[in-house]
């Protein structure tokens, strides 16, 4: 499901930029980028998260702009005092008139040491998982009204599928002689010129005759459309849960796909409503990566 929030907290020790931006993704997927100093306290962000987003890929970002008192900066005094005494005695030499300038000397290289990062402190530290928080709930808010849109199409998509399933079920009931008429034929070529015995003809008529029926494959994928409305009216997680039930719907619709060849007009007009409802059944799928 994709979102996005920011939230800046201050700090006597500067600003925390906290960012969260989520799209879709089949489970939780987090991406982390802090700087050196907050590695430490990824794990806490992650907790926090974790506890208010399900599903999802996102993307942490977190900057820290500490203020100017509380930056500490090391500096090399014996090579900046290699570098001004060096200025100096350019000067003398060519008796020049000039003082160094302090900033350039303070931007060579080495002058300010980068040490090792600084302790962000407890009080950063609860700024930041405070931040967090305000996060996860400014993006929940965000999702949870591009989840309402999504439900209310999947529900249509629902009411289309259970149209496709009654007209199927239409033409099944009407396609029943055409049926016995392919089972009559396929027992003639049996037949011909062969004795059979009634126990195996027995059993090759009930073959023929589940592998032309496909009366229950439709009755289980209108069950299904059925489970996934109630599924989206129980609310909580359901995304992973649409992801079986969906996999089942496609499943018995290309049973009905295989079932449906050599009925003439009949199996077309199938085939043409059942490729409909896969097509149903897959734009549900992407939707559901919207739900969590």
């Amino acid at each position: 499901m994709t979102g996005f929030a920011r939230v800046r907290k201050t700090v006597d020790e500067g600003e925390i930029s906290l960012s969260l931006k989520s799209v879709n993704h089949r489970g939780l997927d987090l991406h982390f980028h802090l700087p050196q100093e907050l590695d430490g306290l990824e794990n806490e962000v992650r907790s926090v998260v974790k506890s208010g987003v399900a599903r999802g890929h996102v993307q942490i970002h977190v900057s820290f702009a500490r203020t100017s008192a509380a930056v500490q900066a090391p500096v090399d005094w014996q090579l900046l005092d290699v570098y001004v005494e060096a200025f100096r005695q350019a000067s003398a030499k060519y008796e020049l008139s000039a003082e160094p300038d302090l900033n350039r000397a303070l931007q060579f290289p080495g002058v300010l040491a980068a040490g090792e990062p600084q302790d962000p402190g407890e009080v950063v530290g609860k700024a930041l998982v405070a931040a967090a928080a305000e996060a996860v709930e400014a993006l929940n808010v965000f999702r949870e009204r591009e989840g309402a849109a999504t439900v209310e199409e999947i529900r249509n998509r629902c009411q289309n599928l259970r149209g496709l399933v009654a007209r199927m079920e239409e033409i099944r009931a009407g396609a029943i002689p055409v049926f016995q008429k392919r089972l009559r034929e396929k027992l003639d070529d049996l037949l011909r010129g062969v004795a059979v015995d009634p126990q195996r003809l027995a059993q090759e008529a009930a073959i023929l005759a589940d592998r032309s029926d496909i009366s229950e494959e439709l009755v289980r994928l209108g069950t299904h459309a059925g489970q996934l409305e109630s599924m989206l009216s129980g609310g909580g997680e359901v995304g992973k849960r649409l992801d079986f039930l969906l996999q089942e719907m496609n499943r018995e619709a290309n049973t009905i796909l295989s079932k449906t060849g050599g009925l003439g007009d009949l199996g077309l007009t199938m085939t043409d409503l059942a490729l409909a409802a896969k097509a149903e059944i897959d734009k549900v799928r992407e939707q559901s990566l919207n739900l969590e």
